[in-house]
Protein backbone atom coordinates (compact mmCIF):
# COMPACT_ATOMS: atom_id res chain seq x y z
CA UNK A 1 0.00 0.00 0.00
CA UNK A 2 2.81 2.36 0.58
CA UNK A 3 3.98 1.54 -3.22
CA UNK A 4 0.33 2.17 -3.73
CA UNK A 5 -0.08 5.80 -2.63
CA UNK A 6 2.93 6.87 -5.56
CA UNK A 7 1.18 7.84 -8.20
CA UNK A 8 4.23 7.80 -10.50
CA UNK A 9 4.20 3.94 -10.31
CA UNK A 10 0.42 3.67 -10.00
CA UNK A 11 0.26 2.18 -13.85
CA UNK A 12 3.41 0.07 -13.54
CA UNK A 13 2.06 -1.94 -10.81
CA UNK A 14 -0.80 -2.68 -11.20
CA UNK A 15 0.45 -3.99 -14.87
CA UNK A 16 2.65 -6.23 -13.08
CA UNK A 17 -0.13 -7.35 -10.64
CA UNK A 18 -1.96 -7.86 -14.26
CA UNK A 19 0.61 -10.12 -16.14
CA UNK A 20 1.19 -11.93 -12.59
CA UNK A 21 -2.42 -13.08 -12.60
CA UNK A 22 -2.75 -14.02 -16.56
CA UNK A 23 0.51 -15.95 -16.03
CA UNK A 24 -0.29 -17.72 -13.42
CA UNK A 25 -3.77 -18.60 -15.03
CA UNK A 26 -2.90 -19.29 -18.29
CA UNK A 27 0.43 -21.50 -17.91
CA UNK A 28 0.00 -24.80 -19.10
CA UNK A 29 1.05 -26.18 -16.06
CA UNK A 30 -2.13 -27.16 -13.44
CA UNK A 31 -1.68 -24.67 -10.69
CA UNK A 32 -2.50 -25.16 -7.06
CA UNK A 33 -2.83 -22.58 -4.07
CA UNK A 34 -2.12 -23.96 -0.69
CA UNK A 35 -3.27 -21.19 1.55
CA UNK A 36 -3.36 -20.22 5.68
CA UNK A 37 -3.44 -17.35 7.19
CA UNK A 38 -4.76 -14.99 4.98
CA UNK A 39 -5.10 -14.05 1.56
CA UNK A 40 -6.18 -10.96 1.29
CA UNK A 41 -6.30 -8.22 -1.60
CA UNK A 42 -3.40 -9.43 -4.00
CA UNK A 43 -3.00 -12.47 -2.09
CA UNK A 44 -6.51 -13.37 -2.69
CA UNK A 45 -5.97 -12.51 -6.18
CA UNK A 46 -3.16 -14.79 -6.92
CA UNK A 47 -5.55 -17.87 -5.13
CA UNK A 48 -8.20 -16.84 -7.50
CA UNK A 49 -6.21 -17.21 -10.30
CA UNK A 50 -5.09 -20.91 -9.82
CA UNK A 51 -6.69 -23.83 -10.75
CA UNK A 52 -7.34 -25.59 -7.39
CA UNK A 53 -7.26 -24.24 -3.63
CA UNK A 54 -6.72 -26.28 -0.72
CA UNK A 55 -7.24 -23.63 2.44
CA UNK A 56 -6.51 -23.97 6.60
CA UNK A 57 -9.66 -23.86 8.22
CA UNK A 58 -8.53 -20.81 10.11
CA UNK A 59 -7.85 -19.00 6.87
CA UNK A 60 -9.62 -15.48 5.91
CA UNK A 61 -10.12 -14.48 2.57
CA UNK A 62 -11.26 -10.64 1.15
CA UNK A 63 -10.68 -8.50 -1.39
CA UNK A 64 -10.95 -5.26 0.73
CA UNK A 65 -10.31 -2.98 -2.03
CA UNK A 66 -13.29 -0.65 -1.79
CA UNK A 67 -12.48 0.46 1.65
CA UNK A 68 -9.29 1.99 -0.16
CA UNK A 69 -10.85 3.75 -2.39
CA UNK A 70 -9.69 1.03 -5.24
CA UNK A 71 -11.78 -1.26 -7.48
CA UNK A 72 -10.84 -5.12 -6.99
CA UNK A 73 -10.99 -5.35 -10.91
CA UNK A 74 -8.03 -7.46 -11.74
CA UNK A 75 -9.34 -10.36 -9.56
CA UNK A 76 -13.13 -9.99 -11.17
CA UNK A 77 -12.32 -11.99 -14.22
CA UNK A 78 -11.67 -14.84 -11.93
CA UNK A 79 -14.08 -14.50 -9.38
CA UNK A 80 -16.46 -14.02 -12.34
CA UNK A 81 -15.52 -17.50 -13.52
CA UNK A 82 -15.84 -19.23 -10.15
CA UNK A 83 -18.74 -17.33 -8.19
CA UNK A 84 -22.28 -16.42 -8.50
CA UNK A 85 -22.83 -12.94 -8.73
CA UNK A 86 -24.40 -12.83 -5.46
CA UNK A 87 -21.66 -13.87 -3.74
CA UNK A 88 -19.49 -11.75 -6.02
CA UNK A 89 -21.27 -8.92 -4.49
CA UNK A 90 -21.06 -9.93 -1.41
CA UNK A 91 -17.06 -10.31 -1.78
CA UNK A 92 -16.03 -7.48 -3.21
CA UNK A 93 -18.67 -4.57 -2.13
CA UNK A 94 -18.56 -5.28 1.73
CA UNK A 95 -14.70 -5.68 1.75
CA UNK A 96 -15.36 -8.20 4.45
CA UNK A 97 -13.01 -10.68 5.10
CA UNK A 98 -14.91 -14.07 5.17
CA UNK A 99 -13.06 -17.71 6.64
CA UNK A 100 -12.12 -20.71 4.83
CA UNK A 101 -15.67 -22.82 5.37
CA UNK A 102 -17.36 -20.14 3.75
CA UNK A 103 -14.95 -19.69 0.70
CA UNK A 104 -15.29 -23.38 0.34
CA UNK A 105 -19.25 -22.76 0.31
CA UNK A 106 -19.19 -20.47 -2.19
CA UNK A 107 -16.59 -22.07 -4.34
CA UNK A 108 -14.08 -19.65 -3.94
CA UNK A 109 -12.10 -22.85 -2.52
CA UNK A 110 -11.79 -26.83 -3.42
CA UNK A 111 -11.09 -27.72 0.07
CA UNK A 112 -10.39 -26.96 3.65
CA UNK A 113 -8.44 -28.61 5.68
CA UNK A 114 -6.51 -28.63 9.03
CA UNK A 115 -3.65 -26.07 8.97
CA UNK A 116 -1.03 -29.05 9.68
CA UNK A 117 -2.66 -30.79 6.60
CA UNK A 118 -2.81 -28.19 3.98
CA UNK A 119 0.59 -28.85 1.92
CA UNK A 120 -0.21 -32.84 1.89
CA UNK A 121 -3.30 -32.17 0.75
CA UNK A 122 -2.28 -30.22 -2.42
CA UNK A 123 0.71 -32.47 -3.07
CA UNK A 124 -2.23 -35.29 -3.14
CA UNK A 125 -4.10 -33.29 -5.32
CA UNK A 126 -0.73 -32.91 -7.34
CA UNK A 127 0.09 -36.59 -7.82
CA UNK A 128 -3.42 -37.10 -8.96
CA UNK A 129 -2.95 -34.19 -11.58
CA UNK A 130 0.82 -35.93 -12.56
CA UNK A 131 -1.30 -39.10 -13.31
CA UNK A 132 -2.63 -37.42 -16.93
CA UNK A 133 -1.16 -37.20 -19.86
CA UNK A 134 0.71 -33.60 -20.19
CA UNK A 135 -0.88 -32.24 -22.85
CA UNK A 136 -4.43 -33.71 -22.49
CA UNK A 137 -3.97 -31.59 -19.39
CA UNK A 138 -2.33 -28.87 -21.01
CA UNK A 139 -5.56 -28.68 -23.54
CA UNK A 140 -8.25 -29.31 -20.91
CA UNK A 141 -6.77 -26.44 -19.17
CA UNK A 142 -6.93 -24.45 -22.52
CA UNK A 143 -10.51 -25.63 -23.26
CA UNK A 144 -12.03 -24.30 -19.56
CA UNK A 145 -10.23 -20.91 -20.91
CA UNK A 146 -11.97 -20.90 -24.12
CA UNK A 147 -15.45 -21.66 -23.63
CA UNK A 148 -15.96 -18.38 -21.56
CA UNK A 149 -17.30 -15.64 -23.83
CA UNK A 150 -13.83 -13.60 -23.52
CA UNK A 151 -9.99 -15.08 -22.87
CA UNK A 152 -8.43 -13.93 -19.59
CA UNK A 153 -6.47 -11.75 -21.33
CA UNK A 154 -9.08 -9.63 -22.49
CA UNK A 155 -10.92 -9.32 -19.25
CA UNK A 156 -7.75 -8.45 -17.13
CA UNK A 157 -7.34 -5.68 -19.89
CA UNK A 158 -10.91 -4.50 -19.37
CA UNK A 159 -10.73 -4.66 -15.48
CA UNK A 160 -7.31 -2.88 -15.54
CA UNK A 161 -8.65 0.27 -17.29
CA UNK A 162 -11.10 0.42 -14.19
CA UNK A 163 -8.74 -0.39 -11.44
CA UNK A 164 -6.23 2.64 -12.79
CA UNK A 165 -9.43 4.69 -12.41
CA UNK A 166 -9.94 4.13 -9.27
CA UNK A 167 -6.40 4.03 -8.48
CA UNK A 168 -5.70 7.09 -10.01
CA UNK A 169 -8.61 9.27 -8.15
CA UNK A 170 -9.21 11.12 -4.81
CA UNK A 171 -10.67 8.27 -2.91
CA UNK A 172 -8.23 5.68 -3.80
CA UNK A 173 -5.43 8.93 -2.37
CA UNK A 174 -7.63 9.14 0.80
CA UNK A 175 -7.72 5.45 1.42
CA UNK A 176 -4.72 4.72 0.97
CA UNK A 177 -3.36 7.21 3.05
CA UNK A 178 -5.80 5.88 5.16
CA UNK A 179 -4.54 2.61 5.85
CA UNK A 180 -0.75 3.60 5.74
CA UNK A 181 -1.61 5.86 8.45
CA UNK A 182 -3.86 3.30 10.32
CA UNK A 183 -7.35 5.57 10.72
CA UNK A 184 -10.69 5.17 9.30
CA UNK A 185 -10.66 7.07 5.72
CA UNK A 186 -12.68 10.38 5.72
CA UNK A 187 -14.95 9.64 1.89
CA UNK A 188 -16.25 12.72 0.38
CA UNK A 189 -20.36 12.29 -0.09
CA UNK A 190 -20.86 12.52 -3.60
Amino acid sequence: MKEAADTTKAHATAEVVANTLIAVSQTRLVTIAAIHGAAVAGGAGIMSACDFVVAAERTRIGYPEVRRGLVAGLVMTFLRRQLGERDIRELVFSGELIDAARAKEIGLVNRVVASDDVMSEAEKFAAAVLQGAPVALAQTKRLVEELWWHSVKEDVDRALKYHMQARESDEAGEGIAAFNEKRKPNWVKS
